[in-house]
């Protein structure tokens, strides 16, 4: 979780260029994917219907916090979503992470245009470009780009590349040392980075999606005494049932 002092309201040296927008538009959204699926039990927590009007903020230091609103009128930077913890219980708990992802994409976007404003038109195209080569976070916490691909794989399409390997007889998909070219657009189900064939990867079982092996701890070596894997968003959705 983040903390007051990680910079709500209070930015110190604003991104001025589209590079540095889009690393503090991956920074605020790596908090927020953090939040909604490895935090999520935690987040599920704060978010306690019997307090006030709570917002989901995520910081360009990758900290995330739930807290009121910002007081000051108007405000330095976007606000999110008001009152996400309203609905908490009163929503089947997938619809509403989805729903608060939605929100969050739309606040992600909001803050990074904000900034964009004396770009360029040039410059807030290629901005956009780079923020849209990234899944959102609605897709992330919901798995629909994962879904589509799987359509379009059962359909003929070019779908989202799995690597099955075979470590003495067990069945975890994991990739490491794979070709690019091989993953495409595969992205990291917890940080949201780019596949890239000099790190280990490991993929879900249950959900399909894939991972970094640091982001959910788990090493090439652990991964080979590992039949099924089930990543934490899994795990803790089996605990509750």
């Amino acid at each position: 979780m983040g903390d007051a002092a990680s910079g709500r309201g209070r930015v110190v040296s604003p991104p001025r260029t589209a590079e540095d927008i889009f690393k503090d538009y991956r920074a605020r959204r790596s908090a927020i994917l953090r939040a909604l699926t490895h935090d999520v039990e935690d987040f599920y927590a704060q978010c306690d219907p019997e307090k006030e009007n709570l917002c989901l903020y995520g910081y360009a230091n990758e900290a995330w916090e739930v807290a009121l609103p910002a007081e000051e009128v108007p405000t330095e930077l976007p606000e999110p979503a008001l009152g996400i913890n309203f609905a908490r219980d009163g929503m089947n708990r997938r619809d509403w992470l989805a729903l608060v992802a939605v929100h969050s994409d739309s606040w992600l976007i909001a803050v990074a245009f904000y900034y964009a404003a004396r770009l360029n038109r040039n410059d807030r195209k290629r901005l956009f470009g780079m923020i849209n080569d990234l899944q959102t976070v609605f897709e992330v916490v919901s798995g629909a780009r994962q879904s589509k691909e799987r359509s379009s794989m059962d359909n003929g399409g070019r779908a989202k590349p799995s690597v099955k390997a075979e470590n003495n007889g067990k069945g975890t998909d994991v990739a490491y040392g794979e070709d690019d070219s091989d993953h495409g657009e595969t992205l990291c189900g917890t940080c949201g980075g780019i596949y890239s064939a000099d790190e280990f990867w490991i993929g879900c079982d249950i959900c399909e999606r894939w991972y970094h092996g640091k982001c959910v701890k788990i090493t090439p070596a652990k991964a080979e005494s590992i039949k099924h894997y089930k990543c934490p968003s899994c795990n803790s959705k089996r605990a509750r049932q």
